[in-house]
């Protein structure tokens, strides 16, 4: 299969596939991974590998994915505690009593798209399928987090909310903080109608012709990784700690999930990270 990117690397491609990037890899005191729709057991339009349990997929299946993924990319399967997503703005901050959370256990709370930790042995799990990934890496303090950004979560300011989130909690200060956003839907495919635009347009601080893109019919072309990179260096995290991926979902969809390219009938990725 072909792969290009400069910001990131296809591990494992002939077995369980997962993405890695290049700047993320550097730290020495973290694990992380981005997974495929490829080196799993599911069956039909999950085919192969699924990790969301919410779909209609057989549960021992995603199960199996969860362990196939973690034996690859070199997590500790029980150490997962994972995210519950609807769109909204809650960051959670998880320790090692909240491991198997929403993978092994029940999940105990409704509303969780962002997770922070500063705990070895914990590993951070959410979910995508076109969504924007963002990973958050304290250098200094050895904190981590990661937040699920979709259009809702964007224009929420999501990864602003990780930053004060990880300053209240680990004295995080953001100018030490290396991130990461995306794969995600990107602007060559990420077409909304006006009112979805509007909510970016109403965004404070930031420079929208960089990231909103009109076109004919009340149509409009939206750099979801751009915006998220604005929102992070408004935060205070330095532009050259950015790292923004190349890969689109939409763009390459026999490697990815893309909600937009299956029209809905899909598996779901999920991005990983933990402090070794």
């Amino acid at each position: 299969m072909k792969f290009y990117s400069s910001t990131m690397q296809l591990n494992n491609a002939d077995t369980v596939p997962y993405l890695t990037y290049n700047s993320l890899s550097e730290i020495n005191f973290i694990n992380h991974a981005f997974s495929t729709r490829l080196g799993g057991v599911s069956k039909g339009e999950f085919t192969s590998m699924n990790l969301a349990f919410n779909r209609g997929d057989d549960e021992n299946n995603v199960t199996e994915n969860y362990k196939r993924i973690c034996k690859s990319a070199g997590f500790e399967y029980e150490s997962l505690t994972a995210s519950a997503q609807d769109h909204r703005t809650f960051v959670r901050k998880v320790t090692k009593e909240n491991t198997g959370v929403g993978i092994y256990k029940p999940r105990d709370l409704s509303s969780v798209d962002a997770l922070i930790t500063n705990e070895k042995g914990v590993t951070l799990v959410t979910y995508y399928a076109d969504c924007t990934p963002l990973f958050f890496v304290d250098t200094k303090n050895k904190a981590i987090g990661l937040a699920h950004a979709g259009w809702r979560g964007t224009v929420g300011r999501i990864g602003e909310k990780v930053i004060k989130k990880m300053v209240e909690e680990y004295s995080s200060n953001p100018s030490d903080l290396v991130c990461a956003i995306g794969p995600a839907i990107s602007v060559c495919c990420y077409e909304v109608d006006k009112p979805c635009a509007d909510e970016f347009y109403k965004l404070q601080n930031l420079d929208s012709t960089k990231f909103i893109f009109p076109k004919k019919n009340q149509k409009y072309m939206i750099d979801l990784l751009e915006c998220n990179r604005q929102i992070l260096v408004d935060a205070g995290v330095e532009p050259e700690n950015i790292t923004l991926s190349d890969v689109c979902t939409n763009c390459n969809s026999e490697l990815l999930w893309s909600h937009r390219a299956t029209k809905g009938h899909r598996g779901t990725m999920s991005a990983f990270m933990c402090i070794k």
